[in-house]
């Protein structure tokens, strides 16, 4: 393969997980020659994160503070545009992506067919592996349903954060991407821009370690402002 692909790991207090994700990444790249480049963004991280990966040679971007998931994913962009990269791809740095997956995601990108692969949970419902809670899943049905009305295009898995862009996607979120509710933002943001948007089965885990960045007495502040943050995307798109 002579493309670049970048894995983009945002980690934010990842102490627990962050090496043994790189590890995983660089032991499949040596066992079936795949060239990932990984660059974790340590987002203003509290705990050992920083030793970690200083003390492991982990590539990577620290920040001097917490900027969130929008705006750690947005530095990796602006990496990844800035160092030419063919694919980005956005990975957690939790262990709950499957490294094996990338090349399905990348490509549908690397022959013309999309800008943008989701690594969706719920295209294949015969192949699940990894069920979120019910809560969780109602609101993904809900998000999923507020998408196709303001871009006319169903996104089954709209807050995975399991995704892969291409060059023109990647240089457009190096300079706007959201900071708040970045997954299905950044998804209204793409098609209503009219890039491609697809989706492909992912395998997902259980999180390896840390706390999820939504919890569930947030859940139902979270529905509303995501919902009225993907209505702005679309009003500002009309407006330009």
């Amino acid at each position: 393969m002579d493309k670049k692909i970048l894995l983009i790991i945002p980690a934010y207090n990842e102490q627990e997980c962050i090496l043994g994700v790189y590890e995983k990444i660089t032991e499949y790249n040596s066992r079936t020659g795949t060239p990932f480049d990984v660059i974790v963004i340590n987002d203003g991280s509290t705990d050992d994160t920083e030793k970690i990966l200083t003390g492991n040679a982990v590539p990577h971007i620290r920040l001097i503070r917490n900027l969130g998931i929008g705006g750690a994913v947005q530095t990796g962009y602006m990496y990844a545009a800035m160092k030419g990269y063919d694919v980005a791809v956005q990975f957690d740095g939790d262990g709950q992506h499957e490294i094996s997956c990338v090349s399905d995601l990348a490509a549908p990108i690397l022959s013309g067919e999309a800008d943008m692969v989701i690594g969706s949970r719920f295209v294949d419902r015969d192949s699940e592996n990894f069920r979120s809670t019910f809560a969780r899943r109602v609101g993904i049905n809900i998000l999923s349903f507020f998408i196709k009305l303001f871009t006319g295009r169903k996104i089954y898995d709209p807050t995975s954060g399991f995704r892969a862009c291409g060059k023109d996607l990647t240089a457009f979120f190096a300079e706007n991407y959201p900071t708040e509710y970045p997954e299905p933002v950044s998804e209204v943001a793409a098609l209503m821009q009219g890039y491609t948007v697809r989706e492909r089965h992912a395998v997902m885990h259980e999180r390896q370690g840390g706390t999820s960045s939504i919890r569930a007495w947030k859940s139902a502040y979270y529905m509303i402002n995501v919902t009225i943050a993907m209505f702005m995307e679309r009003i500002r798109k009309r407006q330009k």
